[in-house]
């Protein structure tokens, strides 16, 4: 069918602000990025940095030479590796638990996961437990403490409810354990939801810092957010090396923006090859007629 006039104009406004709006949704990463790779007295000329002159990546030279920056990326890459199974681990298997309508006193387990994602201890109780656990200054302290999320929790064990019974019930048939349903039925046919809870676990890994302020103590334990957010409350001016001229040298907001790249960069690259399982129907034809 062909477009009337008055199409093409509506048409042309909707890409028009699309465009609009995805171009000021990148300015800020391109603005981080552009800032990263300047030298200073580009900065101070021109203000407004996307595209440098001359790039140079003494910025994050420095982030990776002064900050122990690699010493955090390891406490980072650990807590989030580690953390995300374990949280997977111990989420899912409760959750697979109370989606079953028979299982005796079920309702009063529900009511109990519940009420601890309404009420919690508080901040000085559960530092109290972590420390008489003897998790206190280690990374373990990191990861322990928040192992099970309720509200994960909730909506993994809603999306296994809605699962055809059927499958689970031919499984059974075959002589399949309860265990094997779960990792070679369940799972399978619920990556979509695996997938989401898995990725804000990981992220939630990836960007905490309060934990970390409260329960380490050594510097060498401290995980990249830690030390981002130090970096960005703390960093003065690079003074120049005796090696370089003026037209090398690096601000301290170059430095920041280089220090966020590399907090960032990550998990950006992991999230495109999580997000295909976000939509995607695995559930079509597992049933037959």
């Amino acid at each position: 069918m062909k477009k009337r006039g008055s199409q093409y104009i509506s048409s042309g406004i909707i890409y028009a602000v699309l465009i609009i709006l995805a171009a000021v949704t990148l300015f800020p990463f391109l603005y981080i990025a552009g800032v990263s790779l300047t030298t200073q007295s580009e900065i101070m000329r021109r203000g407004i940095v996307i595209i440098p002159e001359r790039v140079t990546f003494e910025a994050y030279h420095s982030v990776f030479r002064s900050f122990g920056i690699g010493r955090a990326y390891q406490i980072t890459l650990f807590r989030t590796g580690v953390g995300t199974l374990l949280n997977m681990v111990f989420t899912v298997l409760p959750a697979y638990v109370l989606s079953k309508r028979g299982i005796p006193g079920r309702s009063g387990l529900l009511l109990f996961v519940v009420f601890t994602m309404l009420f919690s201890g508080g901040l000085i109780p559960t530092y109290i437990i972590v420390k008489w656990l003897g998790l206190v200054n280690t990374i373990w302290s990191l990861i322990v403490p928040g192992l099970i999320s309720v509200f994960n929790l909730v909506i993994i064990k809603s999306f296994f409810e809605q699962l055809p019974v059927e499958i689970e019930e031919s499984a059974k048939v075959d002589g399949a354990s309860e265990l094997t349903t779960l990792i070679r039925i369940v799972l399978p046919l619920s990556l979509p939801s695996i997938a989401t809870i898995g990725l804000f676990y990981a992220v939630t890994h990836w960007n905490s810092y309060f934990d970390a302020i409260m329960y380490i103590n050594d510097s060498n334990l401290m995980p990249l957010q830690v030390l981002l957010r130090n970096i960005l409350l703390n960093l003065q001016n690079i003074s120049p090396d005796s090696g370089l001229d003026q037209d090398d040298l690096v601000s301290s907001t170059a430095v920041q923006m280089a220090a966020v790249i590399v907090s960032t960069l990550p998990i950006l690259c992991v999230y495109p090859f999580i997000q295909k399982h976000f939509t995607k129907g695995v559930m079509l034809g597992a049933v037959k007629g």
